[in-house]
């Protein structure tokens, strides 16, 4: 059994300003996204760094909207109608993966418009990038003690504190190697070669619904919501299915004309 190391949620502070490790989490996953994104485009005769550098602010203001939002839609909603000035306490946590992600799909579609690239030729320049961001924020929720795993009695069953006092899956850190970690060395590796447009992105999709449904039988349900269905689906699981087979759909058609894009988007200037 192991002990958790009783991390203090408080980086710094100077004065009434105190820096949260999980903000600071957030700031390193959009900082190594932007560094490995401007590595990428240097190989690449379609993509630059000023524009991975628009890319990362169009994502990270869609991923901390929409993870905010989704989750107060799909977890909370109860909760912060009756105390509507807690949804500013993002140092506490609260985001919603799939949240985030529906807001990153409209920061996509409207870099596209900018930029004039289809949102699959955005979406699959990002895909890769995406879960090294995953890594940082399961390891924020890690540090803030929530989205703790189920009781368990492995030995690395590990006591949290807030949870009492038996030892419980550390699903915050199956969370951080499986879609972080696995998910970004896939992603990464399979996208180093030419793919059709959209093969990517729905391998994305679907690499990650899976993931996430397998871990989420080591995760404690909310308490507030339990089981959603069949007495065992969770809402993570829920919200997962429909990746998986939009995933499955995309990668299917990808290649296909529905997702070109007519014109020389975004090429480089010399």
């Amino acid at each position: 059994m192991l002990t958790y190391p009783e991390i203090e949620p408080v980086l710094l502070s100077i004065g009434p300003l105190k820096v949260h490790w999980y903000g600071m989490m957030y700031l390193f996953g959009f900082s190594a996204a932007w560094l490995l994104g401007i590595w990428r485009a240097a190989k690449s005769d379609s993509w630059d760094k000023e524009q991975v550098g628009d890319l990362i602010l169009y994502g990270a203001l869609g991923a901390v909207l929409g993870g905010r939002l989704g989750y107060i839609l799909f977890y909370k909603l109860g909760d912060y109608l009756a105390q509507p000035l807690d949804i500013f306490r993002v140092w506490e946590g609260g985001m919603s993966f799939h949240g985030g992600m529906l807001g990153v799909f409209v920061a996509i579609w409207l870099f596209g418009r900018k930029t004039n690239r289809s949102f699959f030729q955005v979406s699959d320049f990002v895909a890769p990038l995406v879960p090294i961001g995953l890594f940082f924020g399961r390891v924020g929720n890690f540090i803030n003690q929530e989205l703790w795993g189920r009781v368990t009695d492995l030995p690395w069953g590990m006591v949290f504190p807030l949870a009492g006092s038996v030892p419980r899956h550390p699903s915050q850190i199956y969370e951080a190697l499986l879609e972080g970690v696995v998910l970004f060395f896939i992603l990464w590796f399979y996208s180093a070669k030419p793919r059709p447009v959209a093969r990517v992105s729905g391998l994305f999709l679907v690499l990650y619904g899976v993931l996430r449904f397998i871990v989420e039988f080591t995760r404690e349900p909310d308490d507030h919501l339990g089981f959603i269905a069949l007495d065992w689906m969770t809402m993570g699981q829920i919200l997962s299915l429909p990746m998986i087979v939009v995933g499955l759909l995309i990668m299917w058609q990808s290649g296909s004309q529905r997702f070109q894009y007519k014109g020389e988007a975004g090429k480089k200037s010399h």
